[in-house]
């Protein structure tokens, strides 16, 4: 038996679904935009049969990539990861695979009203560090501030109308100038803190069901691993005369 995969070899050859996200996601792009790129892959089913596991996530192996084995993937969407479910909804699809158009097709089944609690404790959370620069007379992060301010407004929108739609829209002015730092902290934390209230009201009448599909997913990853557990180890013994 060979030795098994690189991590870079798992993205390359098993990715099921990748897609861009960050700004140029968003509709927040300017011209010194990076490039993020997000991805699933479906590491093959034996390869979990040794003692080396495959790795829930791989960096790279380009620039500004990152990506999760398909279990990985699913653990965090049914917790409702903030990151993690907006990749399932990036208009900017790069590479989809059968398994990956299946992923996207049980998008409602991840998404619930826990949206409330993950979104918004996270902003809260990161609001609290910017803050705590602030005081420590840091240099401000506007970048940062502007996509706390985009995800509560996506997570109040979201619990509105059960659908996560990732483009800022009509305000996408109002967001670059907070990265300008052309928006004082102080009213960017007002901006916050009424986002927040609202997604609170919001969530009371949410058309998003209590708590995800988790069944439907499940069942979803299992099919999955069993089907390729039917499939040839691209990684067992070479054939003679071909191992090296």
């Amino acid at each position: 038996m060979r030795s098994g995969p690189g991590p870079e070899d798992l993205v390359r050859d098993h990715t099921v679904y990748s897609c861009v996200m960050g700004s140029r996601a968003f509709g927040l792009a300017t011209e010194d935009s990076d490039t993020d790129r997000r991805g699933v892959f479906l590491a093959p089913a034996p390869l979990f049969w040794r003692f080396e596991k495959p790795p829930t996530h791989v960096d790279g192996p380009l620039p500004e990539q990152f990506s999760w084995e398909l279990e990985r993937f699913c653990e965090l969407a049914l917790r409702a990861n903030p990151t993690v479910l907006e990749c399932l909804h990036s208009p900017l699809v790069e590479r989809i695979d059968a398994t990956g158009r299946e992923l996207l097709s049980l998008r409602d089944a991840f998404l619930s009203r826990e949206v409330l609690r993950t979104f918004v404790r996270y902003a809260e959370g990161q609001a609290k560090k910017h803050a705590a620069d602030l005081r420590a007379e840091r240099p401000p992060r506007g970048k940062q501030v502007m996509h706390l301010l985009r995800l509560l407004l996506s997570c109040r929108d979201l619990l509105r109308t059960g659908e996560l739609v990732l483009d800022v829209g009509d305000a996408r002015e109002r967001l670059l100038a907070v990265r300008r730092g052309e928006v004082p902290w102080e009213h960017c934390e007002t901006w916050m803190t009424r986002l927040a209230d609202e997604a609170t009201a919001a969530a009371a009448r949410s058309p998003l069901p209590p708590a995800p599909d988790r069944a439907r997913v499940e069942d979803f990853l299992i099919r999955t691993r069993r089907a390729s557990a039917r499939q040839p180890d691209p990684y067992d013994e070479l054939p003679q005369g071909l191992a090296h």
